[in-house]
């Protein structure tokens, strides 16, 4: 086994069978609007750091194999209508979460993504939600 390749441990074996699609999905509220540059440029220095960020899964789902990340694959601002929103930044933000969770990530790159919500909610000006897969 080379240098760049790790096993995974048997936690993580677990999650590779049928049916147990498990993602954990984080959200952080924050006071202000969020750049999303900035946040690219942090995690292009730093997304090295830390192996299950910068792996890949083999083909049978046995071992972590370390790739190059393209940080913007990762980093998702989609587009928000505020008007359309109006008041209802809660509700946006709970229904775009639930849809995270029905739609597994590309296995082809490391599992996980950023999704920047620069919506108004009843408690933060913005939001960021972290989904990592089996991590």
């Amino acid at each position: 086994m080379s240098k760049e390749e790790e096993p995974l441990s048997p936690m993580a074996r677990v999650f590779q069978l049928p049916g147990m699609d498990y993602c954990a999905v984080t959200i952080f509220g924050f006071k202000t609007k969020i750049n999303p540059q900035v946040l690219r440029d942090a995690l292009k220095h730093n997304v090295y750091k830390h192996p299950r960020f910068s792996s890949i899964l083999s083909d049978n789902g046995a071992k972590w194999i370390e790739t190059e990340v393209n940080v913007e694959d990762h980093v998702i601002v989609p587009y928000i209508d505020q008007e359309e929103i109006g008041e209802d930044g809660d509700v946006f933000v709970d229904d775009y979460i639930s849809s995270l969770t029905r739609n597994l990530p590309d296995r082809s790159r490391p599992l996980w993504d950023i999704h920047i919500l620069n919506v108004k909610t009843s408690d933060a000006e913005a939001v960021s939600v972290i989904r990592t897969h089996h991590t």
